[in-house]
């Protein structure tokens, strides 16, 4: 158990390959994991499918980088069981507030539709959680990530566990020693994800189909 665990003592764990999670949002426990098969999105294996990229092209919403972060992890919670409480609340304002978590955000007119938030660390971006409120939102912000990640000098996207979703999008599962060995390397370089310039969804999607 993750007893008073503070900003500092998160990110050591992250940096040690583990990651917290309450077991309900009204538990107010913490608990470390370190799954045996960690998940992860390949930075050179995202796939981008026809129908995602021509809807990214036709582009119906607003993309932005930190512009709404606490709503973008108050949007991942906002379901019948999450495992984020409200130290968890607490632990990633703070670090966001010092540079080390980020949020994607998909907008529609005022209105946050989607999103995707994480913590870095050197060269290694740790996704915590995301949400849709539209079709293929989360999606149009996990592509957003992987392009920011590939050329903001990160090597390892973390999604800690493997889902059909992310699956679909080309995520994998390593085992433990494996991922191990990708976050000590990740760890020796430095990304900058709050770089401020977003490309256009044509540029995006050029990008992205040209290495899926």
């Amino acid at each position: 158990m993750a007893e008073s665990l503070t900003a500092e003592l998160l990110l050591a764990g992250y940096a040690n390959g583990i990651f917290p999670m309450a077991e309900s949002r009204d538990d107010p426990r913490l608990y470390w994991f370190e799954p045996k098969l960690r998940g992860v999105i390949p930075l050179e294996g995202f796939h981008l499918s026809r129908s995602l990229a021509r809807e990214i092209r036709r582009m119906p919403y607003r993309i932005r980088v930190n512009h709404a972060f606490r709503a973008t992890v108050e949007g991942c919670a906002a379901r019948d069981e999450t495992w984020i409480n409200e130290a968890l609340f607490s632990l990633y304002d703070q670090l966001h507030m010092h540079g080390f978590a980020h949020s994607m955000e998909v907008w529609d007119g005022d209105a946050l539709v989607g999103g995707l938030f994480g913590v870095t660390l050197g060269g290694a971006f740790f996704g915590e959680s995301m949400f849709s409120r539209r079709k293929n939102a989360s999606k149009i912000a996990i592509t957003y990530v992987v392009d920011r990640l590939k050329t903001c000098g990160f090597t390892l996207f973390d999604t800690q566990y493997l889902t059909p979703h992310l699956a679909s999008l080309g995520g994998i599962e390593i085992p433990r020693a494996q991922y191990r060995a990708q976050l000590e390397q990740a760890l020796e370089v430095k990304g900058d994800f709050a770089r401020r310039h977003l490309p256009s969804a044509q540029e995006l999607v050029q990008r992205m189909t040209q290495t899926s």
